[in-house]
């Protein structure tokens, strides 16, 4: 490993606190600046772990005002880590943009294994795992349908992020486009309310109706047979 790491991306619990690594919590006392996606919710995990370190707001609206004035920073020696709400930046969250300058400017990047929702929602879901593609959120419009269309004729199990409000209507479209295939919809991962539900779009579209939607989802889809 490099003598100096200029930016440390740290993955941080998607549910439960203990989910949190020694050498995560270690590098959060270390770097000279925290910089999070949210401060309220970052503020609460590190007041669990009495971390003190100066918080910084990082956020999808503003990465690109802020990521070369951080990048000027860490050139004279300031040390950041990333978090972001839940699980580890840059997957569905912000990071990347960050992590593509400090790079460009010869800095050294370096990202902690953790916490992420999709791996635990993949093994547990009893679907193929030795090969699969990770689609993050579908489009909400523009080029959703173009998305679905692709997805249809993949071969990999498809992994997809999705809010409550907007998961049956994703189910149904991913049955339209995709046929009736199996899936396994995982919900409130590591959480008191965790559950994780298998069968057909058909019948996980009716449990969730009868049931109602609470919490964020993970949805893994069985390929194209």
């Amino acid at each position: 490993m490099p003598e100096k790491i200029n930016l440390y991306l740290v993955p941080t619990p998607i549910g439960n606190l203990e989910d949190i690594t020694l050498r995560a919590l270690r590098v959060l006392n270390e770097v000279d600046v925290i910089l999070a996606e949210d401060t309220r919710t970052s503020g609460k995990l590190l007041k669990h772990h009495n971390i003190t370190k100066p918080l910084q707001s990082y956020h999808i609206f503003n990465e690109h005002k802020t990521a070369e004035k951080l990048v000027e920073r860490m050139e004279s020696g300031e040390v950041f880590a990333l978090i972001s709400d839940a699980g580890t930046p840059a997957i569905s969250d912000p990071g990347f943009l960050l992590v593509r300058e400090a790079l460009k400017a010869g800095l050294e990047v370096n990202c902690l294994p953790g916490a992420t929702a999709f791996v635990p929602a993949l093994v547990n879901s009893g679907l193929p795992s030795d090969k699969f593609v990770f689609e993050g959120f579908l489009p909400h419009k523009k080029g959703r349908q173009t998305r679905l269309k692709l997805l249809a004729e993949e071969e990999r199990t498809i992994v997809l992020y999705e809010s409550p409000h907007r998961l049956i209507k994703s189910l149904e479209q991913l049955k339209e486009f995709l046929g009736d295939r199996q899936v396994s919809v995982s919900r409130e991962l590591t959480k008191m309310f965790e559950e994780t539900v298998r069968g057909t779009i058909t019948e996980v579209v009716a449990h969730f109706t009868e049931k109602g939607v609470k919490g964020e989802f993970v949805l893994v889809i069985d390929g194209k047979s």
